[in-house]
């Protein structure tokens, strides 16, 4: 199969192609390797492969021999690497398949390699000392978004039509909004986390994907939905599979807008515009949509050094687990200066000041919960601002300590953490592009506990109505005019 070929269908699409026997997994996955040698050495998203051993029933499944690519940190498959982009934890080597892993197996997708992530999924942006930046596609200068943002940029590009991504504050959101993707973030307990833990962050942590189209979304949560014995929250299963939501009517809903963020950062106009575009669009297919104001339940300082607790006393406790495997020092020599900085602050965390940020944790999803009383989804801006140019976040961040380099990556995304503390699902809909320098612009949209189907019915009258799967970026695998032999 010709790249330019691959990278016209999505995965739902590839998965048909091989069920009707017009092309076999092998030929998907060599198309994928093609398309990954095409446009890797520019966007730094793929950070190792390997020869698949998966062999998938053919039709078995919607998604049944497409290939695929795992993050370096949230998912285990035995005998492969799992480096969390960090020197800490380099030639980490997994002795078993996780809960997630063997759904990815079952889902019958081809796993053939891994994308980057920052040093411990701690950024918002891709930019580990491990392996180098990850670029955006659509402008090599500007960053992928993180901390999934070797997924996003190799979804983009064209290597395989859907990744593997996590999300504890934006991680899966962020770069699907600078990529041009679709990227769901699950409720609290959709997908197991385990069986080495119960919960990732205190439950802020989610495992998703990213992808080009809704329908491999929602064909992929399908297949991955479900708790594991042992976990700790279980959010009740949907009355259909989320596929058939996609094509389903939505209704009329009540859609409450918030244009600026909690916190101090404004949103800039390229966005604004793209927000207003997005309420017109809305208002045409039939929905009430209405400026609202959203009470988060904490002041911003409080929320932020609340995460800021969770987050390094966390942090804290999975860096010396991994130096004591290793038998490697907490120093320079294996962290960066922003991780170093969360491990030191994390240590200070006492138990009174850890169980006083589970308290904000409930006063966020008590408020965030009354809010989706009284409309069915609300509507922000994924993020205040244009995909940065890379080595922003890096500005200064030698002389901040724990607390200040979380201030710095929530106010670069504040708008998507709120729903990582209440644990709701949320959506990142490639709905426009900025008018300027056409690059890709995420709508976020986000539902009471559970509701996932409430926003894929919403996402594929979006994508129906205002297609971006025609928009590909500079760096693109289907201008390759090889072929996967």
């Amino acid at each position: 199969m010709r790249v330019a070929e691959y990278v016209s269908f999505d995965a739902v699409g590839l998965a048909e192609l091989v069920a009707n026997g017009e092309v076999t997994p092998a030929e998907l996955e060599a198309a994928a390797r093609a398309a990954a040698q095409a446009v890797n050495p520019r966007i730094n998203a793929v950070v190792e492969t390997w020869p698949a051993d998966d062999e998938p029933h053919l039709g078995s499944t919607p998604l049944a021999g497409v290939p695929f690519l795992i993050k370096d940190i949230g998912v285990s498959m035995a005998g492969r690497r799992v480096e969390l982009g960090s020197r800490l934890a380099a030639g980490n080597v997994a002795g078993a398949d996780s809960a997630l892993m063997r759904r990815f197996r079952h889902a019958g997708l081809v796993t053939f390699g891994r994308t980057a992530t920052p040093e411990m999924a701690y950024s918002t942006t891709t930019e580990p000392v491990l392996y180098g930046a990850t670029r955006n596609p659509w402008d090599l200068g500007r960053s992928a978004g993180g901390s999934s943002g070797g997924a996003g940029a190799a979804v983009a590009a064209g290597v395989v039509p859907l990744a593997h991504a996590t999300d504890a504050a934006g991680s899966l959101r962020v770069p699907a909004a600078y990529n041009g993707l679709f990227g769901l973030k699950p409720t609290r307990g959709r997908v197991s986390m385990g069986p080495d833990a119960d919960e990732v962050f205190n439950g802020l942590a989610v495992q998703g994907c990213v992808s080009r189209t809704v329908r491999d979304s929602a064909a992929l949560l399908d297949r991955i939905r479900g708790p594991e014995p042992g976990d700790p929250y279980f959010a009740q299963q949907p009355p259909r599979p989320y596929a058939e939501e996609v094509t389903r009517h939505p209704g009329s809903l009540r859609i409450g807008v918030l244009p600026q963020a909690w916190g101090g950062r404004r949103t800039t106009a390229p966005v604004a515009d793209a927000l207003s575009r997005t309420v017109r669009l809305l208002a045409s297919l039939g929905h009430r949509v209405e400026e609202v104001k959203v009470e988060l339940g904490a002041d911003w300082d409080e929320f932020v050094l609340a995460n800021a607790r969770l987050w390094t006393a966390n942090l804290t406790a999975s860096i010396d687990e991994l130096a004591a495997a290793f038998d490697r020092p907490v120093d320079s020599s294996t962290l960066e200066p922003v991780t170093l900085a969360g491990y030191h602050y994390g240590r200070r965390v006492s138990g009174a000041q850890f169980v006083s940020a589970l308290a904000i944790r409930n006063r966020v999803a008590r408020s965030l919960a009354r809010h989706f009383d009284a409309h069915d989804v609300l509507l922000t801006p994924t993020l205040p601002e244009l995909p940065l140019p890379l080595g922003t976040h890096a500005e200064g961040a030698e002389a901040l300590d724990g607390l200040g380099w979380l201030g710095r990556v929530l106010d670069r995304s504040p708008f998507t953490v709120a729903f990582n503390v209440a644990g709701t699902p949320a959506m990142s809909v490639p709905v426009t592009a900025d008018a300027g320098t056409g690059l890709p612009i995420g709508m976020q949209f986000a539902a009471g506990y559970g509701l996932e189907d409430r926003l894929f019915r919403l996402a594929g009258q979006l994508e129906e109505a205002s297609p971006w799967s025609g928009r590909t970026p500079a760096v693109w695998a289907g201008s390759h005019t090889g072929t996967g032999r």
